[in-house]
C-alpha cells in the first residue's frame, strides 16, 4: 500500500514539475449554495412540486390502485374459465400494478426529482453560464466541488464569484469573510488588523 502510495505521489510530483511555468490557478464551487441565494426559488419550487404530486402524480396512483382492485377481482372471478395464456397476460398485469403501488414511495421520489431538475434547469444555466465567464475572464485552471461557502479562500471561491456576478445577496459572514481577505476591516477607515490607529496627544500650552 505504502508504495502505492509512493508512486503516485511521485506521479503527482513528477506532472506539477512540467508546470512549474505554466500559472496554476485553483478555486472552489458548489451549485447548492448559489441557488440557495436566489430570493424565493425554494418557494417556487416548493409550490410547483406540490401541485404536481396533486395534480399528477395523486390521481395517477388512484389509478394504479384502482386498475389493481378492478383486475384482481375479475381474475378471481373469472380465472377458472380463462385460457392458460390470457391467464398468464391477466397475471402480468396484476402483478405490474401491484408492484408500482408496493414501491409508489421510490417511484414519487424519482417523480420529483425529475420535475426538481426541470424547475431548476433554467436557473442552473444563468449560474454555470456565470461561473463559465467567470472561469475565463480569470483563468482558472481547476474547480473543485465545495459544500459551503467559505470552505475555500473568498477570494477563490467561485459559488461566491457567481453570485456576485448575478448580483444575489451574500449572507453577512460570506460579505466579513470577504472584506476581511481583501484587506479592509469591519469599521470603515480602521485596518485589517482591528484597533483604529493610536492619535498623537495635543502638545502642552504654557
Amino acid at each position: 500500500m505504502k508504495k502505492v502510495l509512493f508512486v503516485c505521489l511521485a506521479l503527482a510530483l513528477s506532472f506539477l514539475s512540467t508546470k512549474t511555468n505554466a500559472q496554476i490557478k485553483i478555486g472552489s464551487f458548489d451549485e447548492e449554495s448559489v441557488l440557495g441565494l436566489i430570493p424565493g426559488l425554494q418557494q417556487r419550487a416548493d409550490s410547483v412540486l406540490q401541485q404536481y404530486v396533486n395534480d399528477s402524480l395523486r390521481p395517477e396512483y388512484d389509478y394504479e390502485l384502482s386498475q389493481y382492485q378492478v383486475k384482481d377481482s375479475t381474475f378471481k372471478v373469472d380465472s377458472p374459465k380463462l385460457n392458460p395464456s390470457v391467464k398468464a397476460i391477466m397475471k402480468k398485469e396484476i402483478a405490474t400494478h401491484f408492484y408500482k403501488i408496493q414501491n409508489w414511495n421510490q417511484y414519487q421520489q424519482q417523480r420529483l426529482q425529475q420535475k426538481q431538475e426541470e424547475i431548476l434547469l433554467p436557473y442552473k444555466q444563468k449560474v454555470y453560464a456565470a461561473l463559465d465567464e467567470i472561469i475565463k475572464e480569470q483563468k482558472y485552471t481547476h474547480v473543485m466541488k465545495s459544500d459551503v461557502f467559505l470552505l475555500a479562500p473568498p477570494l477563490d471561491n467561485l459559488s461566491i464569484k457567481v453570485a456576485q456576478k448575478l448580483k444575489l445577496p451574500l449572507p453577512k459572514d460570506v460579505e466579513d469573510a470577504i472584506r476581511q481577505a481583501q484587506g479592509g476591516g469591519s469599521d470603515k477607515g480602521t485596518p485589517a488588523g482591528g484597533n483604529k490607529p493610536a492619535t498623537k496627544p495635543a502638545p502642552k500650552r504654557n
